[in-house]
């Protein structure tokens, strides 16, 4: 049942995005040849208007084909793409990304409706702390972190994990009383040895979240979602019991032996050396737990959800460049199947509703995620088609439709490739 749910909402995520593109072509006058979810063989199909609607065997990926897409034949042809107006053509390229993002925007907003939102709330201070004596106070809502836009608590959360707390200067925007506030101060820090990675409770098992850059974990071979299950012969299997073991045994410069569950593999690493690491201390709390809004105020917090989702999905593709993930750490359609199925399948025993929940936030995560992915300048995705229309744009007449058109193909055929290696990179994890 998880896979089924899992395929469902991939499904719909795909569906929407084409369904931009053939909404808007159909409004502009162009000719949609086939309307397809999925790749490959055709299951089954029927055609109305002039137009194929297809499902096809591989449940990766959609299409929805275009006379004259890339091709300049065909461009002095009633209906074709390549002869529609410039700005015809960049309104349904961008459709298919915006469409992600309203899918996204209005099943954040049923959630909140249904669940509330978690604003990021200042619960405690330590008293006497570089941050008290800066004037922040419990109650305080952050709503800027490091330059960075704060939506909700979970977006505080994550700037905080990824990038832990700078070393010199924490700056703070907080809102209080109406008014927006700004704070800085410079934090207290402390040394100690660390393995480099985070971690975190998933599916009942203590699972690496991250893993930094240079850190003992990545150079040992380690990979984000491996499971701990290990430490120096002392089973674990949560935070709770890591913590417990590493408070006892402190780590300082002596060996530490690991023992990680990657799908069903085992992996052991032993002789792994701590190395000595400044870490800056936050010195206040926030609350995560979620509050009641009313309609109106789920509208504007539904537009700071998607804005979250955008923002994780910047920064988890700026940290593949700056070294904190690698390539192997992405998932394809295996590992986001597999993802959405592990969710339901930890949720089932909370109800029906959370049930629900849980698959939709899943829902606007992958939904968000795909119309980024899509607005990236490379070809064959839509963001590399509104980049060569900028660039027309620009010369003030079209390119060489052929040469655009062996660039988008070529870029496809990358592309599958690469959708290729991810899925053997998810299916070697479950292995």
């Amino acid at each position: 049942m998880k896979y089924i749910v899992a395929f469902l909402i991939l499904s719909a995520v795909i569906l929407f995005h084409e369904f931009g593109h053939f909404l808007l072509a159909k409004k502009n006058g162009v000719t949609v040849l086939e309307f397809a979810l999925g790749m490959g063989p055709i299951l089954f199909s029927f055609e109305k208007n002039g137009t194929v609607y297809a499902l096809k065997a591989l449940p990766f990926g959609g299409s929805c084909a275009m006379l004259g897409e890339d091709s300049a034949e065909d461009e002095q042809l009633e209906g074709s793409f390549s002869g529609a107006a410039l700005w015809r053509r960049a309104l349904i390229v961008a459709a298919g990304p915006v469409f992600n993002f309203i899918l996204a925007f209005l099943v954040a907003v049923l959630t909140i409706v249904l669940s509330g939102y978690d604003p990021a709330v200042i619960t405690e201070i330590e008293e006497g702390s570089p941050a008290a004596e800066a004037g922040l106070m419990a109650g305080d809502r952050v709503v800027r972190y490091e330059g960075n836009g704060i939506a909700n608590a979970r977006e505080l959360y994550t700037d905080i994990v990824m990038d832990g707390v700078p070393l010199d200067q924490v700056d703070l925007t907080v809102e209080r009383d109406g008014q927006k506030v700004r704070i800085h101060y410079v934090p207290e820090t402390t040394k100690r040895y660390l393995l480099g990675f985070s971690y975190a409770d998933m599916n009942d098992q203590l699972v690496i979240t991250k893993l930094n850059k240079g850190g003992t974990l990545r150079k040992a071979g380690a990979a984000v979602n491996d499971a701990i299950t290990s430490i120096n012969g002392q089973p674990v299997s949560s935070m709770e019991e890591l913590q417990a073991y590493l408070a006892e045994h402190p780590l300082d410069d002596s060996p530490v032996d690991l023992v990680l569950q990657r799908g069903h593999k085992e992996i052991v690493l032993n002789d792994l050396v701590p190395q000595m690491t400044e870490t800056a201390v936050l010195d206040f709390g926030f609350s995560l737990a979620r509050e009641k809004q009313s309609i109106l105020s789920a509208l504007r917090c539904g537009a700071g959800e998607v804005g979250y989702w955008i923002h994780v999905t910047v920064k988890s593709l700026a940290s593949i460049f700056n070294g904190t993930f690698s390539i192997n750490d992405m998932s394809g359609p295996v590992g986001v199947v597999r993802a959405v199925g592990d969710v339901y399948e930890e949720v089932v025993p909370a109800g029906p509703m959370m049930v629900f929940l849980s698959m939709m936030d899943m829902l606007i995560l992958i939904s968000a995620n795909l119309g980024v992915m899509n607005l990236l300048p490379l070809p064959a995705l839509d963001g590399g088609r509104l980049f060569f229309m900028l660039i027309e744009a620009v010369r003030r007449k079209p390119l060489n439709r052929e040469l655009e058109g062996r660039v988008h193909l070529t870029g496809l055929f990358v592309l599958l490739l690469f959708i290729m290696y991810i899925t053997v990179q998810d299916v070697m994890k479950i292995l």
